[in-house]
C-alpha cells in the first residue's frame, strides 16, 4: 500500500486491472516473490512495476490469504502487505498488466478497492496512520 501525505492528508495509489468478466477492479499491488528474492524486495519490485512508483517500507500491515480459480484450477495465494511512502516515479509510468493507476484519498481508497480483503488492509493502515474512518 503506497501513501503519499499532502496538505488534504494521506492519499493511496490503487491499480486497476479488467476482470475476466469485464469490470475494472481497483486493489493494491500485489505479485509474486521471485526465488531467491525477499518479501520486502518483492513488494518494492511489484509497486514500481504495477504502479511506476518507487516507494519505502514502513511498516508491515500483515498477511492475506484467498483462493482464485485460474484456468479451471483452484490456486491458494497467500500475500504479504506493507505500509509504504511514495519517493518518487510517476503513475503513468504503471506496466501493462495495470489498465490505470490512479491517487485516492485514503477514505475512498478504502471505499474504491474491490475486494474485502484488500479494504480490510486499508483499513488496518488508517487506523495505523491515525485516520480512520
Amino acid at each position: 500500500m503506497v501513501v503519499r501525505f499532502g496538505s488534504s492528508g494521506a492519499e493511496v495509489a490503487l491499480a486497476s486491472r479488467r476482470r475476466r468478466a469485464g469490470d475494472l477492479a481497483w486493489g493494491l499491488p500485489k505479485g509474486l516473490v521471485e526465488p531467491g528474492e525477499q518479501p520486502e524486495d518483492a513488494a518494492t519490485r511489484e509497486v514500481r512495476e504495477e504502479t511506476g512508483l518507487e516507494a519505502e517500507i514502513l511498516a508491515s500491515l500483515g498477511d492475506i490469504s484467498y483462493w482464485y480459480f485460474w484456468d479451471g484450477e483452484r490456486i491458494r495465494k497467500r500475500v504479504s502487505f506493507y505500509l509504504m511512502e511514495a519517493v518518487g516515479g510517476d503513475v503513468s509510468q504503471h506496466d501493462h498488466e495495470m489498465e490505470d493507476v490512479q491517487w485516492f484519498p485514503l477514505e475512498d481508497a478504502i471505499a474504491r478497492a474491490s475486494y474485502r480483503s484488500e479494504r480490510e488492509v486499508l483499513h488496518r493502515a488508517a487506523e495505523g496512520l491515525g485516520r480512520a474512518p
